[in-house]
């Protein structure tokens, strides 16, 4: 998921965000910072919300989160930009500030700790994914007493070493070979649906175009939400920009490809396999040698982007640390150890935090209950209430009767969607 704290998962993007500098990306790579910085993992999870919700369904579902996560970033922007224009000596470069901005310190915890735990889920995604499909490969190659907690702790100590490098920008490679075998599953999947409709093995009408399940359809709403990760990422892409007038359009056109790709492989994905639909969609694949390959890339992968993710947590707690009562004492007495002291005291930050995602990965039933779970609370309220919270706070006066009719139906509707989503995954489908 994406992150506004320096989040690397965004190669080209520069570190810089302040409003008054020019930013320095063009058209070209600004539409890549949006492509790699909203599609992730919960892709593949696609077929599955169809399954739950229907063909028709979710495909709405798709449609509606897709515009409407357009819509607030660019309450986001309008904020920033009425902001900017009151106080001309304050920068807003993150979410936080603008929290901030809009309620005070109350507001910035609040934005920082919904990010915070919003990035948490995303990396225990990350290593549920990966130990799911790890002991996929391996019960296919007939080892099937290895569960996929024992995966999720094997990686601990690889992704405790990986979390101690200091340049992660090292790492940005894996993050675009990971979205490559990203597409690359989609290609056999949507190969997979082509053959079984050739070969006349499925009918189309048993699919199903509703789900009959009231539940189904907020938990499906709650893992597009979930696809749409790098809310907070909105005011950074938009300030690296030469010509900032254009991201508006840019955004829409980047919005538009990945809503259809969404919408074509979720349909597809749930047309091959109907029924038999996993929550992680390779899963499904044949355990032929082309679909193997594919788990194992998107495995590695997903291995070696997993410190990029956890980056911004790292600089959250490591942000509050330094500013501690401890941490204080430590370099106001300083007598030469203080530099020894906070470096070992990063190490073991780092790996008590990578430990304790993997107790809550190991907890975790199921990528695809835990992916909806994720984008109907905190994904929810940063991508649709807080925009429109801080929108009606900021420019309310200014808002037409239908614009404060709009931003009042985000908000009651986010906080709704979050309460019952989080009842819906909780007691289950």
């Amino acid at each position: 998921m994406g992150s506004e704290f320096k989040d690397l998962t965004v190669p080209f993007l520069e570190e810089s965000c302040a409003r008054t500098r020019p930013g320095t990306a063009s058209s070209i790579q600004t539409l890549g910072n949006i492509v790699v910085s909203i599609v992730g993992t919960g892709l593949l999870g696609l077929p599955f919300a169809f399954k739950i919700a229907g063909w028709f369904a979710g495909s709405i579902g798709v449609l509606v989160t897709g515009i409407s996560t357009y819509y607030c970033m660019l309450l986001l922007i309008q904020c920033r930009d009425k902001q900017a224009t009151e106080e001309l000596t304050a920068e807003t470069k993150t979410y936080g500030d603008l929290g901030y901005r809009c309620l005070g310190n109350p507001g910035r915890y609040l934005t920082e700790f919904l990010i915070f735990i919003s990035q948490c889920g995303g990396s225990v995604a990350y290593l549920v994914f990966i130990g799911q499909n790890l002991s996929s490969i391996c019960k296919s190659q007939g080892y099937d007493d290895i569960s996929v907690s024992l995966f999720i702790f094997m990686l601990v100590p690889v992704e405790i070493a990986l979390s101690w490098i200091h340049s992660l920008s090292a790492l940005a490679p894996f993050s675009i070979f990971a979205d490559v075998c990203n597409v690359l599953a989609m290609a056999i999947v949507v190969k997979e649906d082509v053959e079984k409709v050739i070969s006349g093995e499925f009918k189309f009408s048993d699919r199903i175009a509703v789900t009959s399940s009231i539940g189904g359809l907020p938990f499906a709403a709650g893992m597009a939400v979930f696809c749409f990760e790098g809310f907070g990422m909105t005011l950074a892409l938009e300030s690296s920009m030469t010509e900032r007038g254009r991201f508006p359009c840019l955004l829409a056109k980047a919005f538009t490809g990945i809503t259809l790709v969404y919408v074509v492989f979720g349909f597809s994905g749930y047309m091959a396999y109907g029924d038999q639909t996993r929550d992680i969609i390779t899963l499904n694949l044949p355990h032929n040698w082309s679909s193997l390959a594919v788990q194992i890339g998107l495995c590695l992968g997903l291995m070696f982007t997993f410190p990029i993710m956890v980056h911004p947590i790292h600089e959250i707690v490591e942000g509050k640390l330094e500013t501690s009562g401890l941490c204080r004492k430590v370099y106001d007495n300083d007598d030469g150890i203080a530099a020894k002291v906070g470096k070992f005291g990063i190490y073991v930050n780092r790996a008590i935090l990578i430990i304790v995602l993997a107790l809550v990965a190991s907890f975790v039933p199921g990528f695809g209950v835990f992916a909806s779970f994720v984008g109907s609370t905190v994904c929810a309220l940063i991508s649709f209430v807080l925009p429109a919270m801080f929108h009606l706070i900021l420019l309310g006066p200014s808002l037409s009767l239908w614009q404060k009719t709009i931003d009042y139906c985000f908000f009651i509707c986010g906080l709704l969607f979050a309460g019952y989503g989080t009842y819906n995954t909780i007691v289950g489908v």
